[in-house]
């Protein structure tokens, strides 16, 4: 990573940082998205923090675990704070939501989660946030934004989850 010239855009590589994600496939997806040369960047801790903090600023709400990957339309210096505040219409963060399933590459029949915390930091962030769908297996990936999923879903089975 670039540190030197505050210019520069940082970017980090799946293996530079520590993925926040509990989920081993979402690490993989993070890595075949990185791979992909499309722009998207694993956050570092404190790249994260600064995301936070600027949107708090305005008002918008973003817990740092409900989102893994970022993706730039220009030059942000994610480690410095000002430069976050001045460029987040130039910011895109994703919540990757993967699998290994088969499945057809517009990923119909996917079967998968969104908890209370994501939907809120989408609800929040609005245009700033999306899920990323993405197979593991055959490296296809879908962006979508909360409305569109929730006007592509045929179905919602809403659970809470307990930890004792």
């Amino acid at each position: 990573m670039k540190k030197d010239n505050p210019d520069v855009v940082l970017t980090a590589k799946a293996a530079d940082v520590e993925f926040t994600s509990g989920s081993a496939t979402a690490q993989r997806a993070a890595d075949v998205l990185v791979a992909k040369n499309e722009g998207f960047f694993i956050p570092t801790g404190k790249q994260k923090k600064n995301l936070v903090i600027a949107f708090a600023k305005r008002d918008m709400i973003v817990y740092g675990k409900a989102f893994d990957i970022l993706r730039l339309a220009g030059d942000v210096n994610l480690d410095v704070l000002e430069s976050v505040e001045a460029n987040l219409e130039k910011i895109q963060i994703y919540e990757i939501k993967s699998t290994r399933k088969n499945l057809k590459p517009d990923f119909s029949n996917y079967f998968f989660a969104l908890t209370a915390a994501e939907v809120l930091v989408a609800q929040s962030l609005k245009k700033y946030f999306k899920f990323i769908l993405v197979n593991v297996n055959t490296g296809d990936f879908l962006e979508m934004s909360l409305p569109q999923i929730f006007a592509r879903a045929r179905g919602i089975y809403p659970t809470w989850s307990i930890l004792f």
